[in-house]
């Protein structure tokens, strides 16, 4: 599994993240009798029993010589199937906790929305551009405006701030989620966790909110095999259940 992040995230996920899968170097000697996590090693049958390794010391095929199903592997992993040289991709999702339930995304995301929609209304009351506090339409457009910026620089700044620096939002900590990099299972760079949430923030701050939400964030409830609002699939991650 490629420990790279993904394309465009400027950085290489620190060595200490506890998220952050090894590759198969860190993990054995990479013979196919080595247990799997760096576990006991098991020798080969005696006396030439069962299958054996053809030469070039490469386990069996998939199978017993079929290719993988389709997907590459027990996590629907791989969805673009085999390669030029007719090689599956590895599943990505090898090595990491399940995918979280789309339902309790949702209900993370009202949690935040709630916690930092607070925010927002005091700080449109302080600043004096709450949107029912005008009467002229051209006045009325000048303070949406304001309020549509302020909740905008608010909710980016509170998801790129909580993902980098703990990979989940209180939303999420409380509902046991977190984002990963769909490639290594790292936490998230800042500029990828930026590219999510303006994707995730921005239209919804300035035009159709209750519309951009729902496909915004319901694409999870159809997306297959990582179970991605259009958000994660912008920045390449996905969310995993922690507990």
């Amino acid at each position: 599994m490629s420990s790279e992040p993904p394309p465009g995230s400027g950085e290489q996920p620190p060595e200490d993240d506890p998220f952050r899968k090894r590759p198969p170097s860190d993990q054995g000697s990479g013979s196919p009798y080595d247990a799997p996590y760096g576990g006991a090693q098991q020798p080969p049958p005696p006396g030439g029993g069962g299958p054996q390794p053809p030469p070039g010391g490469q386990p069996p095929p998939y199978g017993g010589g079929q290719p993988p199903p389709y997907g590459g592997g027990p996590y629907g992993g791989g969805p673009y199937g085999a390669g030029p040289g007719g090689e599956y991709p590895a599943d990505p999702l090898a090595g990491m906790p399940p995918l979280a339930d789309s339902g309790k995304r949702t209900l993370a995301r009202i949690v935040d929305m709630i916690l930092v929609g607070i925010v927002v209304w005091l700080l449109t009351w302080a600043f004096g551009v709450r949107e029912y506090n005008v009467n002229g339409d051209h006045v009325a457009v000048g303070k949406s405006v304001g309020q549509s910026v302020i909740a905008a620089v608010l909710y980016i700044a509170y998801d790129t701030f909580m993902m980098s620096k703990y990979g989940q939002t209180l939303g999420k900590q409380w509902l046991n989620m977190r984002v990963a990099n769909l490639d290594n299972g790292a936490t998230p760079s800042v500029q990828t966790n930026l590219i999510r949430a303006l994707v995730l923030w921005v239209p919804f701050a300035f035009c159709c909110a209750c519309i951009w939400t729902v496909i915004c964030g319901g694409w999870s409830y159809f997306d297959k095999p990582y179970k991605q609002g259009l958000h994660d699939k912008a920045a390449k991650t996905v969310v995993v259940s922690t507990g």
